[in-house]
């Protein structure tokens, strides 16, 4: 049995061509491209342009790439909360603008940037807003 040794480092999302997304590896600066299977649709909803990730690097190939658990994303599209909206643990709908829909307090609006748990599709907190 062979154990391999995984590296991890630091890359940057920068854009998709096709089915391949583009990363930057911050020590050499080069373009790493990664298939959409690789990365997985779990992660795919919650990736943004200029996104700071992980490489998991064999061999000096990075072969795989790592969301941060927790995301800061806006709001682009909820219902308006409505006055009087302060039932404890209610949520609505609420999408983010890379796509992802996750379920919000009824006080959170469109713009607004939320803390995300992006492996348990949870809302955290409200950065801004």
């Amino acid at each position: 049995v062979n154990d391999v040794r995984l590296e991890r480092r630091p890359v940057t999302y920068s854009y998709t061509d096709g089915q391949l997304f583009h990363f930057m590896d911050q020590q050499t600066f080069e373009m790493i491209p990664i298939s959409g299977e690789m990365l997985g649709e779990e992660q795919l909803k919650y990736l943004k342009e200029n996104m700071e990730c992980e490489g998991l690097v064999h061999d000096g190939n990075v072969i795989s790439v790592e969301l941060p658990q927790f995301v800061e994303l806006a709001v682009t599209q909820t219902d308006p909360g409505h006055k009087g909206d302060t039932a404890q643990g209610a949520t609505k709908p609420a999408t983010l603008e890379t796509g992802a829909v996750i379920n919000v307090p009824l006080f959170v609006n469109e713009g607004d940037v939320l803390k995300v748990d992006r492996r348990e599709d949870k809302y955290l907190t409200r950065v801004t807003g």
